[in-house]
């Protein structure tokens, strides 16, 4: 089994302390249906644990069987460049049933993206960091989505809140 092969830095998106015992780190896919079902599960974990985990969310858009994948994932890269990346990341799972063209455009109204980095990502801008994410999962064993690492190990146990904390609590 592989292990998370490209460590946490700083350019990955980041809540939590730095200092924290426990890193959980995603890879995910705004249109993953299973990433939608996670993604309330993950804000719970993260409530419970508090400053004992750090989060990281890492793009793996799988564009063959989700085509606003990839969108969704540069409107965040876009929203990233503003310092909203967490307010995109949760806004595109909230109302993950709506990510074409012209929801994203509204969502960069909502939250104050302007419309020009939008464009940019839209055509590429921050693909490069899109790839560096996607590639680094694929090296480290990714192969669906969402996938975990807890401390650099990959999880594969039970997706549900008591038994993530349960998990992590193993290791604060």
């Amino acid at each position: 089994m592989k292990g998370l092969l490209i460590p946490v830095d700083a350019q990955d998106h980041i809540q939590g302390p730095d200092s924290a015992a426990i890193t959980l780190v995603e890879y995910g896919d705004y249109q993953c249906p299973y990433c939608g079902e996670a993604y309330p599960v993950l804000k719970a974990v993260q409530q419970a644990m508090g400053e004992r985990m750090r989060f990281v969310f890492r793009n793996f858009p799988i564009s063959e069987i989700h085509p606003h994948a990839l969108p969704a994932a540069r409107f965040a890269e876009a929203a990233a460049e503003a310092g909203l990346f967490w307010e995109a990341h949760d806004l595109l799972y909230q109302r993950q049933n709506a990510l074409g063209t012209a929801n994203l455009e509204d969502y960069a109204r909502q939250l104050g993206v302007d419309p020009a980095l939008v464009q940019a990502a839209a055509n590429g801008a921050f693909d490069a960091r899109i790839e560096r994410d996607f590639m680094g999962g694929v090296r480290s064993g990714v192969n669906g989505t969402p996938c975990l690492f807890i401390n650099g190990v990959r999880y594969d146990g039970a997706r549900d809140v008591d038994s993530l904390v349960d998990a992590l609590s193993d290791l604060a």
